[in-house]
């Protein structure tokens, strides 16, 4: 298992161990030990998975606040996505940048995105299958939201939106700029 730094310290990039043979394949997609030595030592409590039945679905960006927040571990089972996490913790010396990675059936990357981090993805192939543990169960209330093309955070998607509409749930279509946005989080320097 090899772990990848971001430019944003604790989003993490995991390519997890693949063994394979003429049978197909098998990986070890979590071992809470393993991943307690690479820094992730949330305790995770809820899987969930979507599927998108059509290429350029955007999902997001979204998060829960406190005290419902959630750092997320995801990983897309089948097909090939982009997955980006922004920084919402105001205060913070990399608040509204992101970073992005691709994550595919055929790479078995990880995303690691803790607390306090906007995450969002869109579909580079139809049917895709994209799964999430989190650390906090799911709470409606707390719900936040940002426009995925908000500019002031500019995220690249890629080409496959060049002069074209993502296809937006109608929350995602509606949700407000970084600035406006129902957002709780506030950066705290880590422990030294």
């Amino acid at each position: 298992m090899k772990v990848i730094e971001t430019e944003i310290p604790g989003v993490l990039v995991i390519e997890t161990d693949v063994f394979g043979d003429h049978r197909g394949y098998f990986s070890e997609t979590y071992s809470k030990p393993k991943y307690e030595k690479m820094g992730i030592t949330c305790e995770f409590v809820q899987d969930n998975m979507s599927f998108s039945a059509q290429e350029g679905t955007v999902r997001g960006l979204h998060w829960q606040n406190p005290p419902y927040a959630q750092a997320k571990l995801v990983s897309c089972t089948k097909g090939t996505v982009i997955d980006v996490a922004v920084d919402i913790r105001k205060g913070s010396p990399t608040y509204g940048k992101w970073v992005s990675c691709e994550l595919s059936a055929d790479n078995h990357r990880q995303f690691f995105i803790p607390q306090g981090f906007a995450h969002g993805f869109l579909t580079l192939t139809p049917d895709v299958e994209f799964r999430y543990k989190v650390d906090n169960v799911y709470n409606k209330e707390s719900e936040g939201a940002i426009r995925y093309d908000d500019p002031t955070v500019a995220v690249d998607w890629g080409k496959l939106l060049d002069g074209r509409e993502a296809i937006l749930s109608d929350k995602d279509k509606i949700a407000p700029a970084l600035e406006e946005a129902n957002n709780h989080f506030v950066y705290e320097e880590p422990a030294k």
